[in-house]
């Protein structure tokens, strides 16, 4: 039997669509779009793409260690962006905390994300 583990952020949106920020399956770590929310799902650093990266990172990262991994563990993410002429803020801020993991990594223009003041949302995964 495969150990499945789940973790929930309490973001709103969870209960209400029905999904886990994060999901391990024995040493396989699956983290779901994950945006510049705060404890309260209010939206951190409006209008500025570099703060909003940085908040989804941390955010990325809490889901990790609550299922006993890190940051150093992810093998890939998606960044899903609203305007990719502002690429360069939006990758300053994963190259900050990625630059010596190197994960293959994604950068797609997305019309638009559940919050119009939502900048970016990553997905990642990770293995132990």
């Amino acid at each position: 039997m495969r150990e499945r583990r789940r973790f929930s952020s309490g973001a709103k949106w969870e209960s209400v669509i029905g999904y886990s920020r994060a999901v391990r399956v024995d040493d396989r770590i699956y983290v779901t779009g994950t945006t510049a929310t705060d404890a309260n799902s209010e939206v951190v650093g409006v209008k500025d793409a570099y703060a909003q990266t940085v908040q989804a990172i941390k955010n990325l990262e809490r889901a990790l260690k609550a299922l006993d991994a890190g940051l150093e563990h992810i093998v890939r993410t998606r960044m899903f962006v609203t305007d990719i002429s502002r690429w360069e803020e939006y990758g300053r801020a994963h190259g900050e905390y990625f630059a010596d993991i190197m994960p293959a990594t994604t950068m797609v223009e997305v019309a638009k994300l559940i919050d119009p003041r939502m900048l970016i949302e990553i997905e990642a995964d990770a293995e132990l």
